[in-house]
């Protein structure tokens, strides 16, 4: 255990550090990645800005989980640049890339379900008070931080006792966020947070996602619903077997374009004759491919 009760906890570094581009925090510049002879990522080029939520949405084999996993620190991009602050970096554990501010929530939260909510707020990372090698935990000002953290986010819970395996899915997502938010994040990936919630459920993950962004945190949102993307996002990303199909500002886009898209609209547009020789389907609502054009190209840069 650690003594953590310095002051620098929950502090949001909302200033670009010297040499940042346009206070860009985290930048792709065509990165890739390759496992032997498969390329799983090619030509990715994306930035991540303070006070953002860029969303990266593709369906399953897109590319999204070897993304996270670059940037997050798990794998090594093997093409391209990786740059933090502007200065190229190269992290090899998930810590490096903490210590530079990059947390990454994953679909399976890292809780312990049958531990408190404050315990899984500090999992890891115990305040302690006492003197060597008498130290043990400071339990009331765990308690009273995550509480007060907690309520930062809006989120009010009546007893941070109760085992966090007891909460819904989006207020576990919530607390997941919270505590990274907690700890010094200043870019925040979210692997698919609704990917398993319902509709209210979401919504509240969608609220505290908008709640970070205010708190001047660059989000990742990875997801396959462009529906929750749309609500909360300012980019949109749209990842198709590895690469990068389209890099759009939310001015530039409608939700009907960026469900094309992400549905894989061309396909279906090329079906479309064929679908209409099957008796008791309806392909009114399908896509033409004249209507398919990306309408901003993916940028060699990926700028936003």
């Amino acid at each position: 255990m650690t003594d953590n009760t310095s002051k620098t906890h929950g502090a949001i570094l909302q200033d670009a550090a010297p040499g940042t581009d346009d206070g860009v925090i985290v930048e792709l510049r065509n990165a890739g990645k390759a496992y032997g002879n498969i390329r799983a990522l090619h030509g990715v080029s994306l930035k991540v800005r303070p006070g953002q939520v860029t969303c990266v949405l593709g369906d399953n084999g897109a590319g999204k989980s070897t993304l996270i996993k670059i940037i997050s620190g798990l794998h090594q991009h093997t093409e391209g640049e990786f740059l933090v602050d502007g200065a190229p970096v190269r992290f090899t554990t998930p810590r490096d890339a903490l210590d530079r501010g990059i947390a990454t929530v994953y679909q399976d939260l890292a809780t312990v379900p049958l531990m408190p909510v404050w315990r899984n707020f500090f999992l890891g990372s115990e305040m302690t008070k006492g003197p060597w090698p008498v130290r043990r935990l400071d339990i009331e000002k765990m308690k009273q931080t995550a509480d007060h953290e907690l309520r930062e986010m809006g989120i009010v819970l009546d007893n941070l006792e109760q085992p966090i395996g007891t909460l819904s899915g989006g207020q576990r997502q919530c607390v997941a966020i919270a505590r990274a938010v907690y700890f010094g994040a200043r870019v925040l990936i979210l692997d698919e947070p609704t990917a398993a919630l319902g509709v209210k459920q979401s919504g509240v993950v969608l609220k505290y996602i908008a709640a970070a962004r205010e708190r001047g945190l660059g989000v990742i949102f990875i997801t396959h619903n462009p529906h929750h993307a749309y609500m909360v996002g300012d980019h949109f990303s749209v990842l198709r077997l590895g690469t990068m199909e389209l890099s759009a500002e939310r001015s530039q886009i409608t939700l009907e374009e960026l469900t094309n898209h992400m549905a894989g609209g061309a396909e279906l547009a090329a079906l479309k004759h064929e679908l209409s020789q099957v008796s008791g389907v309806d392909v009114e609502e399908l896509p033409e491919k004249e209507d398919l054009t990306a309408p901003v190209a993916a940028s060699p840069e990926g700028t936003s």
